[in-house]
């Protein structure tokens, strides 16, 4: 049960947020690594077989993990069960992440916009507002923090969509250029107005580190549709740290 082997996991699985972790305080990198990690495990879950059945029972083990009341012998399991009871974070908030991945085990499409907009919620919203509980912001910080968590689970999943496609997967309900803008529009709206929100994140602030790059990666978007397919958005590496630095330094985002 090592802190080292969660933060091992998220550098090395998601490091846009690990460098997140590492502009946060020192504190707060101790309850936000077992989350990150534990997220990483969880969405990384429907790629690592092709046997439907054997992802959901790894899913399975996860709710299990949540539903536990006693930390299981796992690098991860064993950090997060600890954070989770030591913040008092609601299990069934997490337990959503896990279950919202059972749409990444089968090929099937979103049923409409609606249901991307609650695949979204129920992932990366969700994750946002779980990292701001462990931290300890207040039940008012919820919409701020989910609307920041939405926009950057959208940024992330539109660069994500040619490895989606290429997994089998339909990710996008309207792949037209149109639809895509309008898109990213309704995720730079939510940006907005999770950054009217910020003041009120109190102890929670450290978690809204995590999207840092929503704004340019959804302002492209908006922009230039045709760059989702093609696989081309993104900022080069002087901008990412700079920008990490500014919002780190600034709080918006």
């Amino acid at each position: 049960m090592s802190l080292d082997a969660c933060a091992r996991l998220v550098a090395r699985g998601d490091p846009d947020r690990f460098l997140a972790v590492l502009a946060a305080p020192v504190a707060a990198r101790v309850r936000l690594l077992p989350l990150y990690a534990f997220n990483l495990e969880v969405a990384r879950v429907p790629w690592v077989t092709d046997e439907p059945l054997i992802a959901e029972m790894r899913l399975q083990f996860w709710r299990d993990v949540l539903a536990d009341d006693h930390p299981p012998a796992h690098e991860v399991a064993g950090p997060l069960w600890q954070a989770m009871h030591e913040s008092g974070i609601d299990s069934k908030e997490l337990d959503r992440i896990v279950q919202a991945r059972l749409w990444d085990v089968g090929r099937r499409a979103h049923a409409d916009a609606a249901a991307l907009a609650a695949y979204l919620d129920d992932t990366a919203a969700g994750l946002m507002w779980a990292a701001g509980r462990v931290l300890g912001a207040p039940a008012a910080a919820e919409g701020g923090l989910r609307d920041l968590g939405w926009a950057a689970g959208l940024a992330n999943y539109l660069r994500a969509v040619p490895a989606l496609q290429a997994k089998g997967r339909i990710p996008l309900v309207d792949d037209r250029a149109r639809a895509i803008s309008e898109l990213a529009e309704q995720g730079l709206a939510r940006l907005s107005s999770a950054r009217a929100q910020r003041h009120g994140f109190g102890a929670g602030r450290p978690a809204a580190l995590a999207g840092w790059l929503a704004r340019p990666i959804l302002e492209q978007a908006r922009r230039f549709p045709q760059r989702v397919a093609a696989g081309g958005l993104g900022v080069s590496e002087f901008t990412r740290r700079g920008r990490l630095l500014w919002v780190a330094a600034t709080g918006r985002f």
